[in-house]
């Protein structure tokens, strides 16, 4: 599991953006995973995602690396943000353009507004 460890690590650190999740950004293999790639997606959000399904390693490394035991798990500028339901209520409440905005994440303003509005 180090090594998987040393992985994820790597990865987390090197990209502004990662979505941990099952499937692909273009692929989603759950609801959850499909919510969190929909909006970042959605919202022009440039992001790193990891198949879990793809990697058992991973897949449990993850959940021990963030001591979160679901996925999706997001992170930006390496710190792990939460997982479908923290960033469906950050979006909602426009907290993740906050941090997309603190952290110098090009996203579009007017895509995130939209989504709330559907939502209000």
């Amino acid at each position: 599991m180090t090594d998987a460890k040393t992985r994820i690590d790597e990865t987390v650190k090197a990209n502004d953006v990662v979505l941990y999740m099952k499937g692909t950004k273009e692929m989603p293999q759950c609801g959850f995973s499909s919510r969190v790639a929909g909006v970042l997606n959605y919202i022009g959000v440039d992001y790193t995602d990891v198949n879990v399904l793809a990697d058992e390693d991973i897949r449990q490394g993850i959940k021990e690396y963030s001591d979160w035991p679901t996925i999706p798990q997001l992170y930006i500028k390496g710190e792990f943000v939460g997982g479908c339901d923290i960033i469906t209520e950050m979006t909602l409440s426009g907290e993740l353009d906050g941090m997309f905005e603190q952290n110098g994440i090009s996203f579009d303003k007017d895509a995130a507004d939209k989504i709330r509005e559907a939502n209000a």
